[in-house]
């Protein structure tokens, strides 16, 4: 079944829920206040079942100027508005301002219900259909059908019915590929079920026993129970009116403005970057820093309009902007929004949503307005590489990329494959995908080279630069990024990467004839040492060494693996330890297990040497100690 959703507009007292009534029998008034005085203050719900097994969803508005708040919360998930016109009384304030709403809404189908026409002549009637069509040139309903009616006597009602299965049969049926979101116009409690929430999926499907995400608050529930036009369904899709029971959540916990949504697809935030556009009949110039309401899904929000490129919007100007908003908000690329002004209340302007996790921008930035011109009029694409952009050197992990799109997850990954053959974007992960801007890649892997290059300019001795020392150069990269940076390298044989450390694979320690020496004389006396190696000052003092950087001569052995460090200033020559490591071995298969005293004895050195010889097997993960005894360890 077509399932669409209608919206009425117009201004107080002509005739919106009457004409409800007369199409449906549903009189979509239900509070005391509203049928007391007779004007509509909360929205109301009916629907009707039109030909070709199409179903209308109709949302009544109210008219009156105080509760535009409560009309605006329901026409953001409308697919054609009913302009509601009194023959009596023609175009009203509230039937522009309305008008202009969804105008800002991007509602692009409708049609113009003149109301009360028995109550007038038909001069007159033939008078205001003239002045209607006039007024609305240059409209999305111009040249749309403006249908006479009367509720009271039924005239022309079926004309009307003609209408809208007209318009509804060329109308397409919202997407269930998106994800899942409702925005939350009412609620409610039901005795013995808790917690009812009803709107208008906006996207994507929703089915029993779901778990859900309520925004802004990020409480989770999951769907007990599904209606849609009153009966009960185990699916609901993107266009229908829906009631849905959750368990999990209170009564109290959910409000008005909050969205239920698919886990992880939306984000909250108290910033939006948008376009911008400022009514021509505003009352006046909008300037930067103007404090506003925000209106986007069934949400009102306090917020401030950022100008980026100026100090003051003029009436009928468009541009470019930042929204910084006092509570947070839930919103997707793409949404359409509605400012009001502050004091006193009245609709000045809206737009659309281009970036619902930006930055706080400085003005006057012309990167920025580039960006957000891209965001404007590029491909979803276009916009992915933006946000990659200024993801920097973290990348977008794909929960990252989710929440930049309202996509459905087939076709976002689709736009990540075509990223990645174009070449704009490079994989650190493959399931699920994590992306980098190559431009962020080539200029990370640069700096990687500039800063071991540098290393090897500054430490000519040294052969490598250890890891997480050159990791800790980028504290804001993420260890996936950096080891997919440093394999890429690796893999081109320009960094010889190690377990611990990594150098260029051009560079080599090259030692002066003297320095050689040096290194040959201390690699000598270590290794005639033999079990009983000296201190590092007395090795120096033993070769009559006094210069400052002498003592380097032990670490350029260390680094060529002659000599090994057990700890502090104690050295073993790398064939020693070798030959200690087979006596060791030999004596634990032979006895099964020794004593610090019976290793100390079996080579014959104080204690001085045969405790830190031990841990450093321990450590080598040669033998295991077992209280004050070593065994050997078994192979895992």
């Amino acid at each position: 079944m077509k399932q669409i959703v209608l919206g009425t507009a117009g201004h107080i007292d002509h005739g919106k829920t009457s004409l409800i009534q007369a199409l449906t029998g549903v009189d979509t008034d239900r509070l005391k206040e509203e049928k007391e005085r007779g004007i509509t203050i909360e929205l109301g719900f009916a629907s009707l079942l039109l030909d070709d097994d199409m179903r209308l969803g109709i949302i009544d508005v109210p008219g009156h100027e105080r509760f535009v708040k409560n009309m605006l919360a329901g026409v953001g998930g409308i697919d054609l508005v009913a302009l509601v016109i009194a023959a009596d009384e023609g175009v009203m304030p509230q039937t522009r301002e309305h008008l202009a709403i969804c105008e800002l809404l991007q509602v692009r189908e409708g049609f113009v219900a003149l109301t009360k026409t028995d109550m007038v002549e038909p001069d007159w009637l033939e008078l205001v259909q003239e002045d209607t069509a006039e007024f609305l040139q240059g409209t999305f309903l111009e040249g749309k059908p403006i249908v006479p009616v009367s509720s009271r006597t039924g005239g022309g009602l079926d004309v009307l019915l003609a209408t809208l299965n007209d318009i509804c049969r060329d109308l397409n049926p919202r997407s269930v590929n998106g994800p899942m979101r409702l925005p939350v116009d009412r609620v409610f409690t039901m005795r013995g079920f808790g917690a009812v929430v009803t709107g208008t999926l906006f996207s994507g499907s929703l089915n029993l026993e779901d778990r859900i995400d309520i925004l802004p608050s990020g409480l989770s529930a999951r769907v007990r129970g599904l209606q849609v036009h009153s009966e009960a369904v185990s699916t609901a899709l993107a266009g229908q009116r829906t009631a849905v029971n959750l368990q999990g959540v209170d009564r109290v916990d959910i409000q008005r403005g909050d969205i239920i949504t698919a886990p992880g697809r939306f984000p909250v935030t108290h910033m939006l970057d948008v376009t911008l556009k400022l009514l021509y009949d505003a009352p006046r110039p909008l300037s930067n820093r103007t404090r506003v309401r925000f209106h986007v899904g069934t949400s009102e929000i306090m917020g401030r309009v950022i100008l980026l490129d100026r100090d003051e919007l003029q009436q009928g100007e468009e541009t470019l902007a930042q929204l910084r908003l006092e509570e947070p908000a839930v919103a997707a690329p793409e949404d359409r929004y509605v400012l009001r002004s502050y004091s006193p209340i009245q609709t000045i302007g809206g737009g659309m949503i281009l970036n619902t996790l930006p930055a706080k921008h400085k003005r006057y930035r012309p990167q920025i307005v580039d960006q957000l011109t891209i965001l404007r009029d590029g491909s979803t694409a276009d916009a992915m590489t933006v946000h990659l952009t200024n993801a920097e050197y973290s990348g977008l992990k794909w929960s990252e990329l989710l929440l930049h799109s309202a996509l459905d997850e087939p076709t976002l990954r689709g736009i990540v494959d075509q990223l990645r053959q174009e070449g704009t974007a490079v994989t650190v992960d493959n399931d699920p995908p994590w992306l980098l801007h190559h431009e962020q890649y080539d200029k990370a892997r640069q700096q990687i080279l500039d800063l071991v290059t540098a290393f090897h300019r500054d430490n000519p001795l040294k052969p490598a630069m250890f890891t997480e020392e050159l990791r800790s150069k980028f504290p804001r990269m993420e260890e996936k990024v950096f080891t997919t940076l440093v394999q890429s390298l690796s893999a081109e044989n320009t960094l010889e990467v190690s377990r611990d450390k990594v150098k260029l694979v051009s560079h080599t320690v090259n030692l002066s004839p003297e320095r050689q020496a040096i290194a040959d004389a201390l690699e000598q006396l270590y290794l005639d040492a033999h079990h009983q190696p000296p201190s590092a000052d007395e090795a120096l003092e033993a070769q009559k060494l006094t210069r400052a950087d002498d003592r380097e001569m032990l670490q350029v052995l260390v680094d060529q693996d002659k000599l090994v460090r057990l700890k502090g200033d104690l050295f073993y020559h790398r064939t020693v330890l070798t030959h200690i490591e087979q006596a060791l071995r030999s004596h634990l298969e032979q006895q099964g297990e020794l004593t610090a005293g019976e290793f100390r004895d079996l080579l014959q050195i104080s204690r001085k040497y045969a405790i830190p010889l031990l841990e450093y097997f321990d450590n080598q993960r040669i033998t295991v100690r077992m209280g004050d005894k070593r065994v050997l360890r078994q192979a895992s």
